[in-house]
């Protein structure tokens, strides 16, 4: 904010006519002090939001907490965090869903492979067809959803 001050001082300094939209009839020096006045206020703010940070961090600290880290927002609730190991477990799971799945729609895929779709749009509209809906349980298949549930299946 400082950099601010110093600006608007140098451009007051340099008898720049100040006129504020929501205020015509101010101007002149009244203009040039009310402008002045009002990035002082700034400032100021500025710097007691600053050491109210520093001291309710330091604050928070003080009473054993690890500050920074992985966050996550629940949908309807406060901040957690999450640890590495419980992040891994999560990674783990989600893995293990997915090749889980993809294993389940393989046998259906290579059916619908075998009426003669060749490719990732006929496959995708044989699964909707099928009435199987996507793993996020839309009723619209992708190419791209196909194409990864044929490469996890081939890679699990």
């Amino acid at each position: 904010m400082t950099r601010s001050v110093a600006f608007l001082s140098r451009l007051l300094e340099s008898n720049i006519d100040i006129r504020f939209a929501d205020l015509p009839e101010i101007e002149g020096a009244t203009g040039r002090f009310l402008l002045h006045q009002m990035a002082s206020v700034a400032e100021l703010e500025a710097g007691m939001i600053r050491k109210r940070t520093k001291d309710a961090l330091a604050a928070v600290k003080a009473l054993g907490k690890k500050l920074g880290g992985v966050r996550v927002r629940k949908s309807n609730g406060p901040r957690v965090v999450i640890g590495r190991q419980a992040q891994k477990a999560g990674a783990s799971a989600n893995h293990k869903r997915a090749a889980d799945r993809a294993a389940d729609l393989a046998p259906t895929i290579a059916a619908i492979w075998k009426r003669g779709a060749t490719t990732l749009r006929e496959i995708a509209a044989g699964l909707e067809a099928a009435g199987i809906a996507t793993p996020r349980g839309q009723p619209k298949w992708s190419p791209m959803q196909v194409k990864r549930a044929l490469e996890f299946s081939a890679n699990p």
